[in-house]
């Protein structure tokens, strides 16, 4: 069983690395359907998992290749905190039920927002400078 999950957490990772996924889009339904996790302890489980690989395991990589933009992660990474702490406060009291249904239809909403093709017009593009920073 240690292996199988130390095996998991090497997918998820080179998934996430790969694609720019939080992970937790894999790592969710992993613990829900083969560990058969709760919806509750799932997510739970999965942010704690996340929290020092996902701050260190890719980013080193995009680091060391010039592709961070400090600023905008510092800034966003205050929102997701707070975000997060407010989002636990509403998943918490939830059932599992409607919590699951929530995050299907997250997932279902990503993937066609992915496939969904923009039209040139669509939009708002956002400028960088030579050093690839949000101007």
């Amino acid at each position: 069983m240690i292996l199988f999950i130390v095996l998991l957490g090497f997918g998820v990772g080179a998934f996430g690395g790969l694609l720019g996924t939080s992970g937790g889009i894999i790592l969710v339904p992993a613990l829900v359907y083969l560990l058969h996790m709760d919806q509750h302890l799932a997510q739970g489980t999965s942010l704690f998992i996340l929290l020092p690989p996902v701050g260190l395991g890719a980013l080193r990589e995009y680091w060391r290749e010039g592709n961070v933009d400090l600023r905008a992660g510092i800034l966003c990474a205050l929102g997701i905190l707070i975000g997060g702490y407010l989002g636990g406060l509403i998943a918490v009291p939830l059932s599992s039920h409607l919590l699951k249904g929530l995050f299907g239809g997250f997932l279902m909403l990503a993937a066609v927002l992915v496939f969904r093709k923009p039209s040139p017009n669509e939009g708002t593009a956002v400028a960088a400078n030579e050093d690839g920073e949000l101007v």
